[in-house]
């Protein structure tokens, strides 16, 4: 194989990939390969052609439902191959044709040219902890949603509970109390708790798996050091390292905000600058879960009971680092409060400065090597 270098772009789909080739240094206008099957088998083939010509093949796709499957099996024989995200890939704005071949031909072009962004491929041990804490994510939306279904219905029948704190165990003796009027209202009242309580169940045993698998993770270290922070829970914190991976790929704490999209959106010109809400445009798995965190900051800075047995077998520089945080953290709560700003700004401002804190905090543990 000599040095020249092809860029093959792949417009991926559930049952076909449309591959458009472009040849570096030369003069050769960007080609259609053709469409081939969407398994791994019609990919060999394909490869296996396009290596007989002697080049050198750099492959190249958009991220998408297909996952990283290609990804990993192009790497694992040696290719290079580069995932994009599709809000980074640079498109004209007066074109309005969408078709897989452009669409190929265009990844094809652009990778020739340099111009696109390449996405964060995490491992498969990191991407096996994520979906288990995306399915504990669905797992509690399901269950807030059999509680409002519930609700609703009691709502419309007049009947609402007395107590302080609902979901408990003297919550559901009072539900077992209740007679609806009618035998179908019954059956259908029925049916809603048997919902909340087998979506509590799954939300428990999910956690539970969670937790026994945490410490065999080769990122378990540096959840155990983030959990020295207040608000970070062990769940915060499990959820933010299975989503964003390695934080030592982020140079600077800036980085890493801009990636969750907690920084603002600024639409300046000339002398003219605007600015506006946060960008939204990163990770929101990782954003709720830094909101969920930030809101205990709106309390006087103190280490709690469970906070110390949290800290326990921590190292002092991170439980030094942890409570510098703290300190900065509810002091700028109150300020800004004091200054009249909205609790829902406050929060986001605090979440965007946590997630400094535990970048410094992830840059200082030693992350095991598989």
């Amino acid at each position: 194989m000599n040095d020249f270098i092809t860029s093959v772009g792949l417009d991926v789909h559930k049952d076909s990939i449309e591959i458009a080739l472009a040849d570096h240094g030369g003069s050769k206008e960007v080609r259609r390969y053709g469409e081939i099957g969407g398994d791994l088998t019609s990919l060999d083939k394909a490869v296996r052609k396009l290596q007989s010509k002697g080049s050198k093949l750099r492959f190249v796709y958009e991220a998408g439902p297909c996952g990283y499957d290609i990804y990993r099996h192009l790497t694992k024989q040696g290719h290079s191959c580069t995932v994009v995200a599709p809000s980074m890939v640079p498109k004209m704005s007066g074109n309005r044709i969408k078709t897989d071949r452009r669409d190929a031909l265009s990844l094809a072009r652009l990778d020739r040219s340099g111009d696109l962004t390449p996405v964060y491929v995490p491992r498969e041990e990191d991407e096996a902890m994520r979906d288990l804490c995306r399915a504990r994510e669905d797992a509690i939306n399901a269950q807030r949603t059999a509680r409002q279904r519930l609700c609703a219905m009691l709502l419309r029948l007049g009947l609402r509970y007395s107590g302080k704190t609902a979901w408990t165990p003297v919550h559901f003796l009072w539900l077992s109390t209740l007679k609806m009027p009618h035998p179908a209202q019954q059956i259908a009242f029925q049916e809603y708790i048997h919902a909340v309580k087998e979506s509590t169940e799954r939300v428990a045993g999910l956690t539970e798996q969670i937790q026994k698998l945490m410490p065999e993770w080769r990122l378990a270290p540096v959840v155990k050091a983030l959990q020295a922070m207040r608000g970070v829970a062990p769940m915060i914190a499990t959820i933010t390292m299975s989503e964003i991976g390695d934080l030592g790929r982020f140079e600077n704490p800036r980085q890493l905000m801009a990636y969750l999209g907690l920084v603002p959106s600024e639409n300046s010109s000339g002398k003219k600058e605007k600015r506006g809400g946060i960008t939204k445009t990163g990770n929101s798995h990782v954003r709720r879960a830094l909101v969920e965190a930030a809101q205990t900051y709106h309390h006087p800075a103190r280490v709690s009971r469970l906070l110390l047995v949290r800290q326990e077998g921590v190292p002092d520089h991170i439980c030094k680092i942890a409570w510098k945080a703290q300190v900065r953290l509810c002091g700028r709560f109150r300020r800004l409060i004091a200054r009249g700003k909205t609790w829902n700004k406050v929060v986001t401002a605090i979440a965007r400065e946590l997630s400094a804190f535990m970048w410094a905090i992830a840059k200082e543990v030693q992350i095991q090597s598989v």
